[in-house]
Parts: structure tokens; C-alpha cells; sequence
């Protein structure tokens, strides 16, 4: 039989490939970021879209237990991953709420892969906790939140949600048998991520009060009103209002500061979700469109959205710590040793996370390299290229929703008798021409257009591009018509 130490010598022999040389290292960063550069350097010049979802069997025959060449890797991802689809990296990717991804973005989750820093626990990685902490702060104090507020940087503005709704839940004390009692008001424009959010936290049961919208798709304070005095008289629980800075649909933002007033009447949680508008509150020409958002108990804001980082990093911040804690704290006895340094808060402590990436490194490089000021003329570029697009769109046959709130237009082409079918059968022209990417909506029965203006490479020669592209759709729509 084998000796124990031969045995583990030959095993640490045949698994220190995981461990490649210098040399080895150099190689395969050389192809990556020549692959990297190549990728970003020709898409200026390549479609945003292109519409390919036949079955594609490669991936079926992947044998793992086979390696490749990083030079193979890199052709399959090519072939297979980064030429079909939606670009979201594509300045012509103007159909959902793009971010696009800034190059720190990837220099900060490269470091932040490989120094492997745990920014789950203070005691564990004191530095990275810092670092991700005091991007909290400065995140509470851009919205108007009091120093003692605290939150998480988490995967994006799902969980930002979820954990707002669950502290909600906890602090408003709506225990399994209040469920059923427990109002919650919403509108047609909130997120469906916050009706996920309802079901996972358990509050399925509750009542969901879908309140009415304005022509503008904001939610009508006069009935919510009426609703919450109604719900109180019938000895129901009104307990969670939740508005939004700048809906993804519309781009609408709801009357935050007189929900604010209601939920302090009606002793509520006020809940605001600013995934995608809440970084233009930093634009002084839009500031007071957010008044109220100041008075939230919760705010989500995304900087994957309004910062431009690629994909991966929403935000919650919470006025009220100790109830983020109370709902979130759980303490194991082999983490004994982590528990006796709080000199900062941990986020394991304030989120369903315990294990999490250490993705608050990718927003504090690219602060640190470019300074805020470039982010807030790239936000007030894109208000910009909204209030054009809404214009130019009407020159070419087009009927808008109005002045655009943010950077979310929507349009229609109005010259036809059945509206809807036009509408419907432009988009899918406009999907395969791909140039640009576009999506639609439906509004109260209508077909409508958006053009959801956020990315970081989208300038004014996009637009341009955009509105040939429409005019060119519009008349092979004709011809098939």
C-alpha cells in the first residue's frame, strides 16, 4: 500500500497545475485582454442586436474532463456567447436599462477575484469591510439619508428589495398571523421584483393594493389617501407604501414626498425603489423631482444602472440599522472568534448573503480613478439625448408619451389605422435590423415603444443612428403591409 505521505505528495504534484506559473499567467492575460480590447474596440461598428436563438449543440458537447487552450476558450466564447443576442455592453443597447460597464468594473473584479478578500465579516476582512462600509456612507449621504443610516451592496436591485421588504416586515412586527390583515400599496409601474420580494418574504397572503396612476403613470396620492383612511376604518394593517424614483417602464416618479407624509401618518414603511433613476438626483436640473426620497425608511439604487458598472451591484440603504440587523443577524458558534470585533458592521449581519463577492471594490476604483464629476455629466448627457430623441422621434412620424421625466421615452409610430399591430410588427423589424436595440411595452391596452437612454457609450451619434434606423423600419413595415 501507497504511504501516506508518498500519496499526498503525488496528489499536491498533480493538482499544483491549479496553481500556473508567471509565465503561464502572462500568456493567458495577454489573450484576454487582447480578446477584451478587440471586443470593445469593434463595437462601435457592430450591431446591438442580432437575433439568432437556434439550438446550438455545442454546449452539449462540452466534455470537461478534456482541456482547451485559452486561445480555444476564447474562439468558443466568441462563437458561441459574445456575437449573438443583446450586446448590454453596446452603446445601441437602448430597449431595457442598460448600464454598459466601465473598464474599472473589470480591473476592480480582477483584483477582487484574486486577492479573494472576504468582505462578508469585519473580523475577516477588516479592510474590505472599510472599503464597502464607507461607500455605504457616501451613498446615504448623496440621498439625503442621516449618518447613521447603514445598508448593503448586494448582487442588484432584487435583493435590494427583498432585504428592504423583509426588515419592513419585521420592524411593522407582521408576524404569520397579521399576513392576512397586512396591506401593502403598490402601482401598476412597481418593479416585479418587489412582488417577488412580497412572496419570498412570505407576505404573499397580504393585501396588494394596486393604487391608480395619473396620465404620467405616477401613483395618485388622492387615492392612496382614500385607500389607507378606508384600510384603517376596516381594521386592516396598512404597513408598506412603496414608491419609485424613476420606474423602468415609463421612467415615472412617483409624489415622494407627500407618500412620505401618508406613511407617517399611517404609521407605514415607506419603501422607495431607485434601482434605475436614483443616481440623476446628483443632476441639478432634476434634483427636486426626487424631494421626498430623503424621507424613505428604504432606498434601492442600482450603480450597475445610474454608474454605469457592468452588471452585479445594487444597493440598499436603510435609515433604521437596527432593525436591518435585528431581521438579518444570525450567529453560528464556529464564527465565535468573528463576533468579538464590531468596530464596523458586518455585512453578512445586514443581508441574506453570508459568503458574497467582494463587489464594492469595482465602484470604489472606478470613484477613485475618475473622480464623480464624469459621472454626473455622463447622467446629464443621457437626460440630454432623452429630451433630443423625444423631439427628433415626432419629426418622422412618431407620437410620444411627453417630455421625457429621466432618460425613458416612449414613442409610437401614429400615421396607421390599427396602431397596436403597426407598432407590434415595427418592433420586430427593428429587432432584426438589430443596428439599434429597442423594446416595447403595453399601456393600458396600447402598444407602445421605449427607448431607455442609460448607457455610458450611447451619444448623440447613436440616437442619430437610431432614428435612421426607425425611418428605414418603418417603411419596410409599410411594404409588408
Amino acid at each position: 500500500m501507497e504511504d501516506l505521505t508518498k500519496r499526498i505528495l503525488r496528489l499536491e504534484e498533480a493538482s499544483s497545475v491549479l496553481e500556473p506559473t508567471a509565465s503561464t499567467r502572462e500568456a493567458w492575460m495577454e489573450e484576454v485582454l487582447t480578446y477584451a480590447h478587440r471586443f470593445i474596440d469593434r463595437m462601435e461598428n457592430e450591431k446591438a442586436f442580432i437575433e439568432e436563438y437556434q439550438t446550438d449543440n455545442a454546449f452539449e458537447e462540452i466534455d470537461f474532463k478534456e482541456k482547451i487552450s485559452m486561445e480555444e476558450a476564447l474562439q468558443f466564447l466568441d462563437q458561441h456567447v459574445d456575437s449573438i443576442g443583446l450586446n448590454p455592453a453596446s452603446g445601441g443597447h437602448i430597449g431595457y436599462i442598460p448600464g454598459g460597464g466601465i473598464y474599472p468594473t473589470a480591473m476592480g473584479d480582477f483584483l477582487a477575484a484574486i486577492t479573494n478578500r472576504y468582505a462578508g465579516i469585519f473580523f475577516g476582512g477588516p479592510g474590505a469591510v472599510r472599503l464597502e462600509n464607507s461607500l455605504i456612507r457616501w451613498l446615504c449621504q448623496l440621498i439625503g439619508f442621516p449618518q447613521n443610516a447603514h445598508g448593503n451592496l448586494c448582487s442588484g436591485g432584487s435583493i435590494a428589495n427583498l432585504i428592504a421588504i423583509t426588515t419592513a416586515r419585521d420592524k411593522k412586527g407582521i408576524t404569520s398571523k397579521k399576513v392576512d390583515q397586512s396591506v401593502i400599496y403598490v402601482t401598476d409601474q412597481t418593479h416585479h421584483c418587489v412582488q417577488k420580494a412580497i412572496r419570498i418574504a412570505g407576505l404573499n397572503e397580504s393585501i396588494l393594493r394596486y393604487v391608480p396612476m395619473d396620465d404620467r403613470f405616477k401613483m395618485d396620492i388622492e387615492v392612496l389617501e382614500s385607500l389607507l383612511k378606508e384600510d384603517k376604518e376596516k381594521g386592516l394593517i396598512p404597513f408598506l407604501i412603496v414608491g419609485s424614483a424613476g420606474t423602468t417602464d415609463t421612467g415615472s416618479i412617483d409624489p415622494l414626498d407627500k407618500m412620505a407624509d401618508l406613511a407617517r401618518i399611517y404609521n407605514c414603511w415607506f419603501h422607495v425603489d431607485a434601482a434605475y433613476g436614483g443616481f440623476f438626483v446628483m443632476i441639478d436640473e432634476l434634483k427636486d423631482r426626487f424631494k421626498g426620497m430623503e424621507r424613505a425608511d428604504s432606498v434601492a439604487i442600482d450603480p450597475h444602472k445610474g454608474l454605469f458598472l457592468s452588471y452585479g451591484l445594487g444597493v440598499i440603504l436603510i435609515k433604521d440599522k437596527k432593525a436591518m440587523y435585528d431581521t438579518h443577524f444570525y450567529k453560528a458558534s464556529y464564527m465565535q472568534d468573528a463576533q468579538e470585533r464590531f468596530d464596523e458592521i458586518s455585512p453578512a449581519d445586514v443581508s441574506p448573503e453570508l459568503t458574497k463577492h467582494y463587489r464594492g471594490l469595482r465602484l470604489w476604483l472606478s470613484l477613485r480613478l475618475f473622480g464623480l464629476d464624469p459621472f454626473k455629466k455622463c447622467l446629464e448627457e443621457k437626460y440630454a439625448l432623452a429630451l433630443y430623441f423625444e423631439k427628433e422621434v415626432q419629426k418622422i412620424g412618431f407620437e410620444t408619451g411627453g417630455e421625457p421625466e429621466l432618460s425613458v421615452v416612449l414613442y409610437r409610430y401614429k400615421n396607421t389605422t390599427d396602431k397596436n399591430k403597426f407598432n407590434k410588427l415595427l418592433t420586430e423589424e427593428i429587432h432584426k435590423d438589430g443596428r439599434v436595440f429597442l423594446s416595447s411595452t403595453t399601456l393600458n391596452g396600447e402598444e407602445w415603444m421605449r427607448a431607455a437612454i442609460l448607457s455610458f457609450r450611447t451619444h448623440k451619434r447613436t440616437i442619430d443612428l437610431c432614428l435612421d434606423m426607425l425611418a428605414d423600419c418603418v417603411l419596410r413595415v409599410k411594404k409588408r403591409l
